[in-house]
């Protein structure tokens, strides 16, 4: 059965194995979510289970957010999301999916927006290569040519400087390592796309082994 949910990321911690071996492992805060609407072939040309997650403040709330969130017997979310790999039969609108529908060992792919890094250079947005920095060189961090005699122009997707990161990310086949259901808390093993506090998405993995 295919798996989701939606969390906020808390930041990295560690956890033993039995064996002693220190686990690097992202804490995920997945309060109850709540199932909003169910998309189906008829009425919508294509399944999906709308979840949301945590509520949004009362003087944030607009009367559009609010009737729909009053069909599923709720409030308003911060955080709404599709998930269309899970089986829309399995859900009723206003329920609610907490953290122990995984378990330890389950492999999940976790989508996040990542940490925004302003405008940088074409060595650290694409990992290039530098030039020499002595004997007179004067092409230490530049992106390399621009358009060469042949097509006398700059070519379709060169790689150039320009604003890094800010953008959607999903990390693949990660390992739940415990399912805290007192707290509502995930370890993921190993890091996850995003900032502290941001919101982020939990999926059975596509390529599970």
């Amino acid at each position: 059965m295919t798996k989701g949910i939606l969390g906020k990321k808390l930041g990295m911690t560690q956890v033993f194995s039995k064996t002693g071996e220190a686990i690097p492992v992202t804490a995920i805060q997945a309060e109850p979510n709540v199932v909003l609407q169910k998309k189906t072939i008829e009425g919508e040309g294509y399944e999906a289970i709308q979840l949301g997650f945590s509520d949004t403040k009362q003087n944030r709330q607009n009367k559009p957010a609010k009737g729909h969130a009053e069909k599923a017997k709720t409030t308003p979310k911060r955080f709404v999301k599709e998930l269309r790999s899970l089986n829309v039969a399995d859900y009723e609108i206003g329920q609610e999916v907490k953290v122990d529908t995984f378990a330890e060992g389950d492999s999940v792919d976790v989508t996040g927006k990542s940490k925004g890094k302003g405008f940088q250079g074409a060595i650290k947005r694409h990992n290039q290569s530098r030039g020499p920095m002595t004997h007179g060189s004067r092409y230490h961090r530049r992106p390399g040519s621009m358009g060469p005699v042949d097509p006398n122009h700059v070519r379709p997707g060169k790689l150039l400087p320009g604003r890094m990161g800010g953008e959607q990310v999903t990390v693949q086949n990660l390992e739940i390592v415990k399912v805290d259901s007192e707290n509502n808390i995930l370890l993921v093993k190993g890091n996850v796309p995003g900032a502290r506090r941001s919101f982020v998405t939990i999926q059975s993995a596509v390529k599970a082994d």
